[in-house]
């Protein structure tokens, strides 16, 4: 059986990305060069940032898929919503009720989507 612990994100500049993830993140990289960017989280998840020129095959843009964030309540993520919005983060959902729970939606600068949300009792 395989284990999905890895996600790698193509980026233009692994090192100014890293800026912004150490932040979002809550976490330094254990890895950090020109090229490449890891982190690895206290649950064991690895995130990389990858520079986007160097990848074979060449990545698709993004914006298809999200990274996302449980966050343990609506004041919570408030304050996680006003913190990226400082952060540069392009908000492409403001917060919102869904049938999943209550979320928004950001961008980092290479278009990566990410919404933290707090979920809901009966999820749909």
């Amino acid at each position: 059986m395989s284990v999905l612990n890895y996600v790698l994100l193509a980026v233009k500049n692994p090192r100014e990305s890293a800026k912004l993830y150490s932040r979002i993140l809550g976490a330094e990289p254990v890895e950090n060069s020109e090229t490449f960017v890891l982190y690895v989280l206290p649950t064991g998840l690895k995130v990389g940032l990858w520079l986007a020129d160097e990848m074979v095959p060449a990545p698709r843009p993004a914006g298809g898929s999200e990274l996302s964030f449980t966050i343990a309540d609506n004041d919570e993520l408030l304050r996680t919503y006003e913190a990226w919005k400082t952060l540069g983060l392009k908000i492409e959902q403001e917060p919102t009720d869904m049938d999943f729970g209550y979320t928004f939606v950001a961008a980092d600068p290479d278009g990566h989507r990410l919404r933290p949300f707090v979920r809901a009792e009966n999820p749909r």
